[in-house]
């Protein structure tokens, strides 16, 4: 993409970007007081039950299978007709299966794989174009959603979440 397309599209991108960074450092920030309280017992129950009910090891593997899961969803929005049908429900069978593989790996490599994903957002969004963040997707539950709304929503706003999660797990422990 071309400078004026990333001008463009501008502030959003930049503010995007910042928060997600924001929530990758602060998630990574919370490793060494993760790894302190372990062993942190795995849920019996991950798959669509309330996130709540997680511990450090489902949010950390859920994060970073999330992270390019949603990338390759917004490739797939960019290049479809509109609007295209993008995203997966809480039942996933592939999700709750990575979930329940990765929860088991080092913290250290969990969060590793977040700042990861992290560094992919990093190169990819500044090549969008405001033409880009507001292509339409159909998501199988929420509808019709831009790829602005699910950086938002989806990604951003949902590692932010799980960041506030894994303090109050870290809170609930002392």
């Amino acid at each position: 993409m071309s400078p004026e397309s990333t001008a463009a599209a501008g502030p959003p991108i930049a503010d995007l970007l910042a928060r997600l960074d924001a929530a990758s450092e602060a998630m990574v920030g919370l490793g060494p007081a993760i790894e302190a309280g372990e062993p942190w017992p795995l849920a019996a129950q991950f798959g669509a039950e309330p996130e709540a009910h997680w511990g450090p090891r489902e949010v950390l593997a859920h994060c970073e299978e999330m992270l390019p899961y949603w990338i390759g969803e917004m490739e797939r929005i960019l290049v479809e007709a509109e609007p295209a049908p993008f995203g997966r429900i809480q039942t996933d069978e592939r999700r709750i299966a990575i979930i329940e593989s990765d929860r088991t790996l080092p913290v250290g490599e969990l969060l590793a794989r977040v700042a990861g994903g992290t560094a992919r957002y990093d190169r990819w969004l500044p090549g969008l174009s405001a033409a880009d963040l507001a292509r339409r997707g159909l998501h199988p539950t929420r509808g019709e959603q831009t790829i602005e709304q699910i950086l938002e929503q989806t990604v951003v706003g949902h590692l932010e979440g799980h960041v506030a999660q894994l303090r109050e797990a870290l809170a609930e422990r002392r």
